[in-house]
C-alpha cells in the first residue's frame, strides 16, 4: 500500500514539474520582451500595452503652485495631518488669537488712565491664576491627543510591498531597490540654455516637470502598494522630502531612518532636499512617479531588474525535477508545494 502511494505521489510530482517550470518560464520570458518594448516606447514616445511610459506631470498635482497653505495630500497619513492642521490647529490658533486680542482691547479701554485716575492696587486673584493655569493645560491636551494618534500612524507602517533605499549625496540622490536589483543615480535636469549643459546632454522639457524640480531618474513606485523608504546619507546630513505625501525624513551618515507611503493615485510628485547640505543644496530635487503595478513591473524590467519570487519559483521547479529524477518522493512533493506557493 505504501509503495502504491509512493508511485502516485511521484506521478503527480512528475505531472506538476513541467507546469511549474512553464509557469516560471512564462514569468521570466515576458520580462525580457517587456524590457525591449519599454525601450521602444520610451525612445519613440508611442504607447505600447504592457510597456512602461513615463508620466507627464499634471498641473497642481504634486507640484508647488504658489497657493496659500499646504499642498494637496495624496496619502491617507498626509490627508489626516492636513485635516488636523487645517480643521483643528489653525482654528484653535484663530480662537486663541481673537480671545487674547479681545482681552488686550478690554484692558486698554477699561483701565485707561482717563477712566481710572486712581489705579487698582489688586495684587492677587486666585480665580484668575487657576484659570490661566488650567486652560492652557486643557489646550495642550486637546492638541496632544490627535498628535499622538498621527505620530502612531506615521511610525507603525504596514508590511512593505516595495523597499527603496534613498541615499543623499553632495549634491544628488541615489536610489536602490534591494528586492528588485535596480540602482539609480538621480540628478537635476538643466535648462536647454544653461551654459554649463554638456553638448548632447539631456535637458529639461515640460514633460519632465518644472524647472529646478525635474530629474533624469525618478523614483518609480506602484500605486496602491505600501512602499518603505530607507533613508541615509553618504556624506553630510540631507533630508528626503515630498510635501504631497507628508514625507520629510533626515538622511544622516551612518544611520538609516525609515518612512513609508501608500499612494493610490498615479502621477508625478515632486520634492527636494530640505536640509541645508552645502553650496548646491537647492539643486537636489526629488521626483516620485506612481504608476499601476503592471507599469511598475515593466519599469523594473527596463532597468534590468527582476521581480521577487520569479527566480525562486524557477529554482523550486528545478529542485522538483531533480528530486523526481533521483527518486526522492518526499523531496519532490516538498519542491512541488514550494513552486506552487511561489
Amino acid at each position: 500500500m505504501m509503495k502504491l502511494m509512493g508511485w502516485v505521489i511521484a506521478a503527480a510530482a512528475a505531472f506538476m514539474a513541467p507546469n511549474a517550470m512553464a509557469a516560471a518560464t512564462e514569468t521570466v520570458e515576458p520580462t525580457a520582451d517587456t524590457a525591449a518594448e519599454t525601450a521602444v516606447a520610451v525612445d519613440t514616445g508611442t504607447e505600447i500595452e504592457g510597456a512602461y511610459m513615463p508620466l507627464t506631470p499634471e498641473p497642481a498635482v504634486g507640484i508647488p503652485d504658489g497657493r496659500m497653505g499646504l499642498q494637496d495630500q495624496y496619502t491617507d497619513i498626509g490627508q489626516q495631518a492636513a485635516d488636523f492642521h487645517n480643521n483643528w490647529l489653525l482654528v484653535l490658533c484663530v480662537v486663541i488669537s481673537i480671545f487674547v486680542l479681545a482681552l488686550l482691547g478690554y484692558a486698554m479701554i477699561r483701565f485707561r488712565r482717563s477712566a481710572n485716575p486712581e489705579p487698582s492696587r489688586t495684587s492677587h486673584n486666585t480665580m484668575i491664576e487657576v484659570i490661566w493655569t488650567v486652560v492652557p493645560v486643557l489646550i495642550l491636551v486637546a492638541i496632544a491627543v490627535p498628535s499622538i494618534k498621527l505620530i502612531n500612524a506615521q511610525y507603525n507602517a504596514p508590511p512593505a510591498d516595495v523597499t527603496v533605499k534613498v541615499i543623499g549625496n553632495q549634491w544628488y540622490w541615489t536610489y536602490e531597490y534591494p528586492d528588485h536589483g535596480v540602482d539609480l543615480v538621480s540628478n537635476m535636469l538643466k535648462e536647454q540654455d544653461d551654459p554649463t549643459l554638456a553638448e548632447g546632454a539631456r535637458y529639461r522639457t515640460d514633460a519632465d516637470g518644472p524647472a529646478l524640480l525635474a530629474v533624469d531618474e525618478r523614483i518609480v513606485i506602484p500605486a496602491g502598494k505600501t512602499v518603505k523608504f530607507l533613508v541615509t546619507s553618504a556624506d553630510v546630513i540631507h533630508a528626503f522630502a515630498v510635501p504631497a505625501f507628508w514625507t520629510k525624513m533626515d538622511a544622516v551618515p551612518g544611520r538609516i531612518n525609515e518612512t513609508w507611503v501608500k499612494v493610490d493615485r498615479p502621477g508625478v510628485y515632486f520634492g527636494m532636499c530640505s536640509e541645508l547640505c552645502g553650496a548646491r543644496h537647492g539643486y537636489m530635487p526629488v521626483a516620485v512617479e506612481v504608476v499601476p503595478e503592471e507599469q511598475f513591473n515593466a519599469w523594473v524590467a527596463s532597468k534590468g531588474g527582476s521581480l521577487p519570487g520569479v527566480e525562486l519559483a524557477a529554482e523550486d521547479a528545478e529542485s522538483e525535477a531533480d528530486a523526481i529524477e533521483a527518486g526522492d518522493e518526499a523531496g519532490a512533493e516538498e519542491a512541488a508545494e514550494a513552486a506552487v506557493e511561489a
